[in-house]
């Protein structure tokens, strides 16, 4: 998944052109998998995947054809490498199911957790689904593989990548942000070139989706840069393509035409009928916007017959849309209220929610011709309601968004800084040994060398415990750090579970914080964070577990505190965070006080993994933000057996 983690071709189109409809297709030919696989047969077809998917897949069914009977007994590993590039073959094609049943089949051969190649065939198979309840399962089953695998290595980056591509079709873009933002740091300062140019790809798309086209149309040139060196055609073809909707969504419409006109031709080269119809589609809508009416429904018939034949309801719709737009500047207003009266039969339920409103704007437009000005006044505030709900999401969407790159960005300096400290800690300890070998082979009299080996040796003992130290402790707040406090609850959990006890996860907040940052300086936020750190260790209980999740997030772990008693612990917390001087002047903080939001599950709710039980508290923490902040929220899963949600 990510660098893997993205068909370029797939899903740079579909993302764009319907975001719950795309493939992100975890998987990437031209980057020699994001997956270090080494099995022989999948090394040697992934080139062609890229190039030419068609002969690939055919060229695997050949092979798996000329295997021995018993094959999967006696070469399961060869079998499962042909299987991964049927499904990487099928996800180029657009083609889910059947790309779903190769992974499955492939997935079956193989035992070992953390192999690569395993990873690649469960990625392809979390790809295959684009309906929010399978994506959210297979989203676990990515977060369990996760658990498994050493934090910041390739298969857990490439991972996060994917993570971060299924919570965009899971419409939860600032989640998307944050692990892709975090996934391409860590790939560039591991340098892993194939993982970083999937990550910057899997930003372009979000942040295209959130509105900031410039990031975008940046970020998604390195990957068009990539693929040229590369010679990936198809994603080259999808890289285009996107930097075109870009270009569009920015109102540079001959420049979008000539990308789309691009992108087809490379689409059309490789046999790749869908992309071209998607290209022919955006080239009909920028010709629209330029009022070249002739050339937009020529581009628009191209592209027709190829969504209906691909069966791809929500494109085919957007695609009548553009043609009632036509027909009314053509002067046929009955033919196009026709076309958009079947267009909007379920009032958009089957359509990609950003393409609703256009349609029933145009659909005013064509009742307005018509004189039925009743019709067209429905219209209009439908449209209306749609279009200022919408742009309110946007903003609140991209003001996240760049809240949340901000912070990991500083998380991940503050782990440079982590790891420049632990390297010095291991010179100073290096240098200490040499120095009791040197006195060593100089054969010093025989009291001072023993009293000055007793010395090093301590000293040796202590920097040691301080390499420790700095390895679970987060510098700033003197709590453990996300390693050590996933380390320390999966070990809490592990024992709820097996005692039948209960535990209490929570998610804090804090509400603001970047308004603190801004107005008074980092200085002062970091004061909020150390002072909650040093107030709660006081409020909290010696099993209780307090620690740094990162940015101005904590996670508290309550062993064997019910979700009554953990709603105490967590008022408590907050009265204390009130208290919080902010030191500020007031003329440049209109903050009265501090305050969190929190998001509480519990044991009882049937969370089994640390991963599940912190997502059911981070959908609570979201559900908090949503309801006004300064909100206690407890999970839906074990909220009929909750008290009243707590406000300041």
């Amino acid at each position: 998944m990510g660098g893997h983690g993205s068909n370029h071709g797939t899903l740079a189109r579909n993302c764009a052109a319907a975001l719950l409809l795309a493939v992100w297709a975890l998987g990437d030919a031209a980057h020699a998998s994001c997956f270090d696989v080494r099995e022989t047969a999948f090394r040697e077809l992934r080139p062609l995947v890229q190039r030419n998917p068609n002969r690939a897949l055919a060229e695997a069914n050949a092979r798996i054809a000329a295997l021995p009977p018993g094959a999967a007994r006696h070469e399961p590993h060869t079998l499962a490498a042909l299987y991964a590039v049927q499904a990487r073959a099928y996800a180029q094609m657009t083609l889910t199911h059947p790309q779903r049943a190769a992974a499955l089949a492939g997935l079956a051969l193989l035992h070992n957790p953390t192999s690569p190649l395993r990873l690649e065939l469960l990625a392809d198979y979390a790809g295959s689904f684009t309906s929010p309840a399978p994506i959210t399962h297979a989203l676990l089953q990515v977060k369990q593989a996760r658990a498994l695998l050493r934090p910041g290595s390739r298969s857990d980056i490439c991972l996060e990548i994917g993570q971060g591509f299924m919570n965009m079709l899971r419409n939860r873009p600032t989640a998307a942000i944050r692990e892709l933002t975090q996934a391409y740091m860590q790939s560039t300062a591991h340098e892993l070139p194939e993982a970083r140019v999937d990550a910057s790809e899997g930003l372009a798309v979000a942040l295209r989706s959130m509105g900031d086209g410039h990031e975008a149309l940046a970020l998604i040139g390195r990957q068009i840069r990539w693929d040229k060196a590369h010679h990936a055609s198809d994603d080259l073809s999808g890289g285009i393509y996107f930097k075109g909707e870009i270009l569009r969504s920015m109102g540079r419409y001959h420049q979008a035409i000539a990308a789309f006109k691009q992108s087809s031709a490379i689409s059309s080269a490789i046999g790749d009928r869908q992309g071209t119809a998607y290209s022919n589609l955006r080239i009909c809508e920028a010709d629209i916007a330029l009022k070249d009416f002739p050339a937009a429904r020529s581009a628009c018939d191209r592209a027709a017959p190829v969504l209906i034949a691909g069966r791809v309801a929500a494109m085919i719709k957007e695609t009548h849309v553009q043609l009632a737009k036509i027909d009314l500047a053509e002067g046929h207003p009955v033919r196009a209220v026709k076309l958009l009266d079947r267009v909007l039969d379920h009032h958009g339920a089957d359509m990609v929610a950003f393409t609703v409103a256009p349609a029933y704007l145009a659909r005013a437009e064509a009742n307005a011709a018509l004189h039925r000005y009743a019709a067209a006044y429905r219209d209009v505030r439908t449209y209306l309601r749609l279009y200022q709900a919408h742009n309110r999401a946007n903003q609140t969407r991209l003001r996240q968004a760049l809240e949340i790159r901000f912070q990991a960005r500083q998380e991940f300096e503050r782990n440079a800084v982590l790891r420049r400290k632990l390297r010095a800690a291991a010179d100073k300890a290096s240098k200490q040994k040499e120095l009791m070998r040197w006195m060593d082979a100089a054969g010093i009299a025989g009291a001072l060398a023993i009293a000055l080996l007793s010395y090093i040796l301590i000293t040796d003992r202590r920097h040691r415990r301080q390499l420790v130290l700095l390895a679970n402790e987060d510098p700033l707040t003197r709590v453990p750090n996300r390693g050590h406090t996933a380390q320390l609850a999966s070990a809490a959990l592990a024992a709820a579970i097996e005692h039948s006890r209960p535990l209490t996860v929570v998610l804090i907040d804090f509400d603001y914080f970047k308004t603190i940052n801004d107005r008074c300086g980092h200085a002062a936020g970091d004061h909020v964070l150390q002072e909650f750190a040093r107030l709660s260790r006081g409020a909290l209980r010696t099993s209780d577990i307090l620690g740094r999740w990162g940015g101005e997030e904590f996670l508290l772990v309550l062993p064997d505190a019910t979700l009554d008693s953990a709603l105490a612990t967590v008022e408590r917390l907050r009265l204390l965070a009130l208290g919080i001087q902010i030191p500020c002047p007031q003329d440049k903080l209109d903050l009265p006080r501090v305050t969190f939001s929190a998001g509480l599950a519990t044991t009882a709710d049937g969370a089994r993994t640390l991963d599940e039980i912190v997502a059911r508290a981070d959908a609570a923490l979201y559900e908090a933000k949503d309801a006004g902040r300064d909100v206690v929220r407890v999970s839906r899963a074990c909220a009929q057996s909750a008290p009243a949600p707590r406000r300041a």
